[in-house]
This record gives structure tokens, sequence and C-alpha cells, in this order.
């Protein structure tokens, strides 16, 4: 799924969980942070290659928007750094070992978590076998579940209708102050 939706849906889980107990801006800003990040911090090999060394901003942009088989030719090292940590940030064993250290120290779940949680469950199912299947497995494997690839058009359309559903359904859902 692309990072714009996949910040939109963690912030109407985010919208729903405050509805039950509070959640502070922080803690919001921090979950919708989460929910961007897997899609992100593979980019910063690239970027880093880009402003210390030979790289450009066009290979950056060309990655950005490459499909599977058209990526630009990056650096050995590059490549397999941002491989790596594309496969890191959508792994739910890591993800999972992250939760359990924060549940330790902190005694309960931390909310923002599911930002992450969120990307990683919704990319299993919104990428194909042929558009960068997620390794939600990963170390143990880099295999990912051939779901429907999320740039289907009609795809697009039906996750971004289901968004403005969403929306509008929490707007009417909200409680309004009592003026009597």
């Amino acid at each position: 799924m692309d990072i714009v939706a996949h910040t939109l849906w963690a912030a109407a889980g985010a919208t729903v969980i405050h509805r039950r107990r509070p959640l502070s801006r922080g803690a919001v800003l921090i979950t919708l942070v989460l929910a961007a990040l897997p899609d992100v911090i593979h980019f910063l090999p690239i970027a880093s290659w880009w402003l210390f060394a030979d790289g450009t901003f066009a290979a950056l942009r060309a990655y950005a928007v490459a499909v599977p088989g058209q990526e630009p030719g990056l650096p050995p090292l590059v490549g397999l750094l941002s491989h790596h940590l594309h496969c890191v940030m959508h792994s739910a064993p890591i993800a999972g070992l992250v939760t359990l250290a924060l549940w330790a120290v902190r005694r309960t779940l931390w909310i923002p978590l599911l930002g992450w949680w969120s990307h990683i469950v919704i990319d299993v199912f919104t990428h194909s076998a042929d558009y960068y299947p997620v390794p939600v497995l990963y170390p143990f494997t880099q295999r990912g579940f051939d779901g429907i690839a999320w740039i289907t058009p009609w795809f697009i359309a039906l996750n971004y209708t289901a968004l403005a559903a969403v929306a509008i359904w929490l707007l009417m859902s909200r409680k309004r102050p009592d003026r009597g």
C-alpha cells in the first residue's frame, strides 16, 4: 500500500482507540510515523549514497517510483542495505521482538507500535508476488504472501473509497457536546 494510505488507515485506527482511551497528540503522531516508516527507512542507504558519495538524486527518485525489475542500478552495498532494511521493517518476528521488549520495560502495550503493525499486516495482503512481496517472516525467509498489488487501479480506487467511508463514519459517529 502507498505511504499516504498507510498513514490514513493508522489515523483512523488512532481515532477509534482515542475514543475508548485518551491518546496524547504525541502518541498519535508517533503512531502515524511508525505507519509510514517501513516504506521510508529503506531509502536511507540510497539517500546517503546520494548525499555523501557519488549517487544522484535522479537515482533516488527512480528507485522511489520503480516497478519490479526496473529499479536503477545501485552499488552492491547500498542495494543490500536497502533491501535488508525493507525486510527488517516489514518483519513480524522483528516487530514482535520490539513489541515484547517494550512490553517488558513498560508492562503494557505501547499503542504507537500499532502503526507499525498495521503497516505490516496491510502490506502482507496488498503486495503480490510480482509487486514487491512482503517478507513478513524475515529473517527466517524472504518469501512473501501473494496478495493483491496495491498499485492495481481498481484496488487503489477501492482503498481510497473505503478510507473516505471510514472518515465519514468517524465524523458522523463522534460524540457531540451537549448544548443544553
